[in-house]
């Protein structure tokens, strides 16, 4: 089994990074403010602008270190990339199957029926765990709805229909969305899902927690010998990484959204980390995000069974394991893909 390592996130917009042997060096106006080693990471975030040195890109494509740039805002830029790595013949098979809808459409209905089942889980745990804390009409109504949005996609497999299912059960779920934040209302509400830009501290780290495990779901899959941009549910679209946004659908109520909500719940973030510009966005100062990564990262190794394979691991592993799972369908391994289906 692949080992969880560390990911190193660079939140100062100042900071450039460089090479010096296998160390990893932060530079701040031409001074050296930090060394991290290379064996000892599995990705690098960075959210300068000032950038990396050509040859610290090239060490990490030689030791497959994730090298991905974002703006100040969380907003993906790019991400290295060398050599294609991995079985042609398991790319040649995923361009098949990307190329017809029939099969295409069983992938997606799977990560559909994922997303959609996860979804419920959440409202239902809240309702299950606070119900006298919440509207339990408003939640039981959205999963109501998630639940025959379940049923539908499993008979299912046009693309278009599956698209029309997830966006309902996501109107739903959004819908409710706002029961499951518990604690200062005042300042972390929800009403309703925006973003380029974000207008208000929920959706702003709702965005930023989706662009770190978008980051997490490409890198997965390029180390399984995939390719990130070519999907079956999201279409192709030039510098986007559709089955990287295809992998993470599943996973996005039970970890990301589920991050956000134990963060405002659990004062991980306070008001005074975030922004609000004169256009009216709304992003994480840079104390927010530092407080924001370092509880992510504690998730991350946070242990878990698994529900497909039944064995233990941390939740920074299930990226991993979903993309192995989906190049093993492709070989003919399985029968079919298995979401993550998380209770």
């Amino acid at each position: 089994m692949k080992r969880l390592l560390n990911t190193l996130f660079i939140t100062s917009e100042d900071v450039y990074l460089s090479l010096d042997g296998e160390n990893v060096v932060a530079n701040r106006d031409k001074t050296i403010v930090a060394r991290y080693p290379l064996h000892t990471l599995q990705s690098i975030v960075t959210f300068s602008y000032a950038g990396a040195s050509p040859s610290l890109m090239g060490a990490c494509v030689e030791r497959n270190i994730g090298l991905a740039f974002c703006s100040p805002r969380g907003k993906f830029l790019a991400r290295t990339s060398g050599l294609a790595g991995g079985n042609v013949l398991l790319r040649r098979r995923q361009y098949q199957v990307a190329d017809d809808p029939d099969a295409s459409g069983r992938i997606a209905r799977n990560m559909i029926v994922g997303k959609l089942y996860n979804s419920r889980w959440r409202l239902e745990r809240t309702l299950r765990d606070h119900g006298l804390r919440v509207q339990e009409q408003t939640l039981q109504n959205a999963i109501e709805i998630l639940k025959k949005q379940i049923d539908m996609a499993t008979e299912d497999v046009s693309l278009d229909s599956l698209r029309g299912l997830e966006g309902v059960g996501a109107v739903a779920y959004f819908g409710a969305f706002d029961q499951m934040i518990l604690r200062n209302k005042e300042d972390f509400f929800f009403h309703g899902r925006n973003r380029r830009p974000p207008l208000d501290n929920v959706n702003a780290m709702l965005s930023f927690a989706y662009n770190l495990l978008a980051h997490d779901c490409a890198s997965a899959l390029e180390s399984v010998g995939l390719d990130a941009y070519v999907g079956f549910l999201h279409k192709d679209r030039p510098g986007r990484q559709s089955l990287a946004l295809d992998l993470m659908e599943e996973l996005r109520p039970v970890h990301a959204d589920r991050f956000v909500l134990f963060a405002i719940n659990n004062r991980v973030v306070a008001p005074s980390d975030f922004v609000k510009e004169e256009s009216g966005a709304v992003r994480m100062s840079d104390d927010g995000r530092r407080n924001f990564l370092k509880a992510w990262q504690e998730r991350k190794k946070e242990q878990i069974s698994h529900p497909f394979l039944k064995e233990k691991m941390s939740w920074g592993m299930v990226p991993y394991v979903q993309a192995l799972l989906l190049a093993r369908f492709l070989r003919n391994d399985l029968d079919a893909y298995p979401p993550f289906l998380w209770k």
